[in-house]
C-alpha cells in the first residue's frame, strides 16, 4: 500500500526528532567546552523550539453535506476503528473545530459559547481564559463515548431573529445569505462559537493541526475564522460534492475566502461513488467523473489536474476493513500523495535550511575563535623556545615586555567603548521603527478610515497604503543594518591592524525577505475590504476584531525582523568579547609562565608541553566540531545531500501553486 499523508507526516516528525537530537549534541558539546556564548545559546534554543513546537495547519472547508468530516476521518482517524468526527446526512459541524495536541492542556473537548461574539474580546485572547470555555473530558479507551462527546459540535438552538442579528447570523442587507426562519420567527444558530479537541493522537503530537470549518454562513459571520485562522493555514482543502458540482454557495466560499494566491489549495471532488450507475459501464462512469472534474476546474478557474475525485466514505470503510481494492477505488491515495508532496517537502526544506545555516554560521564563528587561539599558542611556543639557555635577566626583560604589551593592548578598551557606543546607537535607531508602538500607530491610521464613515469604501486603499508604509519600514531597517555592517567592517579592520585582533564581520543580514510575509498578509486580507464585505466591515465589533487580528499578524512579522537584527548584532558583539577575553587570558598565562620559569628553570619544558597540549586540544575540538556539524547536515539533508521527501523520497513533488 502506498505511503499515506499520515505516514509521510509521521516520517517528517521522526526527521524533526533526529535533527533536533543532532542540534542538542552540538549545543551540549559547545556548552561542555565553554564555547557557547549567549547569542549562540539563544539561537540553539529558538531552533530546537521551532523543530519540536512548530505546527502544520491543514484547513478543511466546505458547505454542508459535502463529506468534509468523513474525509478528515478517512485521512487521519481510520486507526480508531470507527468514525471520530461526526459525519451524517445534513448539517454536522456547526462551528469551527481545531484538532491538535498540547501536552500542557488536558485531554478533552473545549467549547466556546456563541454569546462570546457579543464581547470585544478576540478569540486569541479568549484562548488564554479557560473560564470562558466549557470543558468535556474524553475517554481515550472508549471510542463510542468519544464520538458521542464530539457530537456536541453539532448542537444548535432556535433564537429570535433579533438575537440572530446581534450574533451575526442575520443581515437584512444580504437576505440571500440568511438562514431559514420558521413560522415563529426563529432562526437556528449554533450553540458554540469555536471548539478545540486536544488529543494525544500520533499525528497531532507530531505538530499537525486540523481545522474543520462549517459552511458559508458560519464562515462569513466569524471574522476570526476568515481573517485569522484560514489565512494562517499552510494548506486548505476545499471539498465539493461530485453529485452537485460547484453550487452558488460553494462558489461564494471559493471567491470570497479561498481564491487568494497565498493559499496552498487542494480541491477534492467528493462522493464519486454517487456517480456510479448500474446501467452504465465503468468507462462511462469514468467519463462522467472526468467531465465533472473539468467542469469544476473551469468554474473555479484552475487546471483540471488540481481537482481530485475521491470517495471519502469508501476510503474510510476500506481502511477500517483493510480493503486495498476498495481504497484504490476511492482514489484517496492519489489525493494524499498530492497533499504530502505539496506540503511536506517544502516544510522539511525550510526547517533543514534554517538548522544547517545556523549550525554552519556557529561553526564559522568557532573556527575563527580556534584559529585565533592557535595563533596565540604558536606565538607562546616561539617565545618559550627562544628562552632555552637564556639567563634570568633575559627572562626578566621578557616579563617586562609582556607587561608593556598588555598595557598597550588595554588601550584598545577606549576604542572598543567608542565602537560599542556607536553600535548601540545605530542598533537602537534600527529597532525603533520596528517597535510595537510604531506598528500600532500605523494601524491606527487605517482604523481612522474604517471608523470614519458607516460604509468605509476607502478601506481597501487605506489597507494597501498601510502595507506599503510597513514595507518601507522594513526597507529602512535593511538599510540601517547595512550601515551597521559597514561600520563594523571598518572598525574591525582598524582593531585588527592596531591591536592584533582577528575580527570578521559576518555576511550582512537580509531582512527584505520579510516583506514577502507582508505581501502574504496583504493578499489574504485585502479581499475582505472590498464592496462585498463593506456592510459587515462597518459593524463596530467586526472592525475591532479586524484591528486586533491585523496587529497580531503584523506584530509577528516585525518582532521576527527585530529578533533577527538583535541576534546578528549580539553575535558581532560576542565575537569582540570573546577575542578580548582570550587575549587577556593569553597575556596572563604568558606572564605567569615567565614568572615560573624565572623561579625554576625546569618549568620551561613543562610549560612548553602544556602549551603544545592546549594547541592539540583546540585542534581536536575543531575536528569534533566539524564532525558534529557534518552529522547534522547528513541527517537534515539525507545521505544524498539533498532534502528527501519524508517517506516517499522517490516521488516528485506535485506543484499545486494555483497562482
Amino acid at each position: 500500500m502506498k505511503p499515506t499523508f499520515a505516514s509521510n507526516l509521521d516520517a517528517l516528525g521522526q526527521w524533526r526528532v533526529a535533527t533536533d537530537a543532532k542540534l542538542a549534541s552540538l549545543a551540549r558539546f559547545a556548552r561542555e567546552h565553554d564555547l557557547l556564548d549567549d547569542s549562540s545559546a539563544e539561537w540553539f534554543e529558538a531552533m530546537r523550539h521551532r523543530l519540536s513546537g512548530e505546527k502544520l495547519m491543514v484547513a478543511f472547508v466546505a458547505e454542508f453535506s459535502r463529506g468534509k468530516s468523513e474525509l478528515i476521518n478517512a485521512i487521519f482517524f481510520s486507526d480508531k476503528g470507527r468514525r471520530m468526527m461526526p459525519a451524517s446526512a445534513g448539517r454536522t459541524t456547526m462551528c469551527p473545530v481545531e484538532l491538535g495536541y498540547d501536552a500542557e492542556d488536558p485531554i478533552g473537548l473545549t467549547l466556546l459559547p456563541i454569546e462570546t461574539r457579543l464581547q470585544a474580546t478576540s478569540l486569541a485572547e479568549l484562548r488564554t481564559q479557560p473560564q470562558a470555555w466549557t470543558m468535556i473530558q474524553l475517554d481515550l479507551s472508549n471510542p463510542e463515548g468519544m464520538a458521542a462527546a464530539l457530537a456536541e459540535v453539532m448542537r444548535t438552538r432556535l433564537v429570535p431573529k433579533e438575537e440572530a442579528q446581534r450574533l451575526g447570523f442575520w443581515d437584512d442587507e444580504r437576505q440571500e445569505d440568511n438562514p431559514p426562519i420558521n413560522a415563529e420567527g426563529q432562526v437556528e444558530i449554533p450553540v458554540w462559537r469555536h471548539a478545540r479537541i486536544n488529543l494525544p493522537h500520533p499525528l497531532l503530537k507530531r505538530g499537525l493541526v486540523v481545522l474543520d470549518t462549517p459552511g458559508l454562513n458560519a464562515i462569513g459571520t466569524e471574522p476570526e475564522l476568515t481573517l485569522g485562522l484560514l489565512p494562517q493555514a499552510h494548506a486548505t482543502v476545499f471539498i465539493l460534492g461530485a453529485d452537485t458540482g460547484v453550487t452558488k454557495s460553494d462558489l461564494s466560499i471559493w471567491r470570497d475566502h479561498l481564491s487568494g494566491p497565498a493559499l496552498a489549495r487542494y480541491v477534492a471532488l467528493n462522493k464519486i461513488d454517487s456517480l456510479v450507475d448500474p446501467l452504465s459501464t465503468p468507462e462511462q462512469v469514468q467519463q462522467t467523473i472526468q467531465r465533472q472534474c473539468e467542469s469544476v476546474a473551469q468554474t473555479l478557474e484552475i487546471p483540471t489536474e488540481h481537482v481530485f475525485p475521491i470517495s471519502a466514505r469508501q476510503a474510510l470503510a476500506a481502511r477500517l476493513n483493510g480493503d486495498a481494492q476498495g481504497l484504490a477505488t476511492s482514489r484517496l491515495e492519489a489525493f494524499e500523495t498530492a497533499l504530502s508532496d505539496g506540503l511536506l517537502p517544502k516544510r522539511r526544506d525550510n526547517l533543514a535550511n534554517a538548522a544547517i545555516g545556523g549550525a554552519k554560521q556557529f561553526q564559522s564563528q568557532l573556527t575563527r575563535r580556534f584559529t585565533e587561539m592557535r595563533r596565540l599558542y604558536a606565538d607562546q611556543l616561539l617565545e618559550l623556545r627562544g628562552l632555552r639557555g637564556k639567563s634570568s635577566g633575559k627572562v626578566q626583560l621578557m616579563l617586562q615586555r609582556v607587561q608593556a604589551e598588555a598595557a598597550e593592548f588595554e588601550q584598545c578598551t577606549a576604542r572598543l567603548a567608542a565602537m560599542r557606543s556607536v553600535h548601540a546607537r545605530m542598533l537602537k535607531d534600527a529597532l525603533a521603527e520596528l517597535s510595537s508602538e510604531r506598528l500600532r500607530q500605523e494601524v491606527d491610521v487605517l482604523q481612522q478610515v474604517l471608523g470614519g464613515s458607516w460604509l468605509p469604501l476607502g478601506a481597501k486603499k487605506a489597507f494597501v497604503d498601510l502595507c506599503a508604509r510597513l514595507r518601507a519600514l522594513i526597507e529602512q531597517a535593511q538599510q540601517r543594518s547595512e550601515e551597521i555592517h559597514s561600520m563594523l567592517v571598518a572598525s574591525f579592520a582598524k582593531l585588527n591592524a592596531e591591536f592584533g585582533f582577528s575580527l570578521v564581520a559576518d555576511v550582512p543580514l537580509d531582512v527584505r525577505k520579510y516583506a514577502d510575509d507582508l505581501n502574504l498578509i496583504e493578499r489574504n486580507y485585502v479581499q475582505y475590504l472590498g464592496l462585498s464585505q463593506a456592510f459587515r466591515l462597518a459593524q463596530p465589533g467586526f472592525q475591532e476584531q479586524f484591528r486586533r487580528m491585523l496587529i497580531s499578524r503584523l506584530r509577528v512579522v516585525f518582532e521576527t525582523v527585530s529578533n533577527d537584527i538583535e541576534l546578528w548584532n549580539k553575535t558581532a558583539s560576542a565575537q569582540v568579547d570573546g577575542q578580548l577575553r582570550e587575549r587577556r587570558r593569553n597575556f596572563k598565562r604568558r606572564y605567569e609562565t615567565l614568572d615560573r620559569i624565572q623561579s625554576a628553570s625546569s618549568e620551561l619544558d613543562t610549560r612548553l608541553q602544556e602549551v603544545q597540549a592546549q594547541d592539540e586540544r583546540i585542534l581536536q575540538l575543531q575536528t569534533r566540531l566539524g564532525a558534529l556539524v557534518d552529522e547534522l547536515v547528513h541527517v537534515a539533508q539525507g545521505p544524498s545531500g539533498e532534502p528527501e521527501h519524508p517517506g516517499v523520497a522517490a516521488m516528485k513533488a506535485i506543484s499545486l501553486d494555483l497562482t
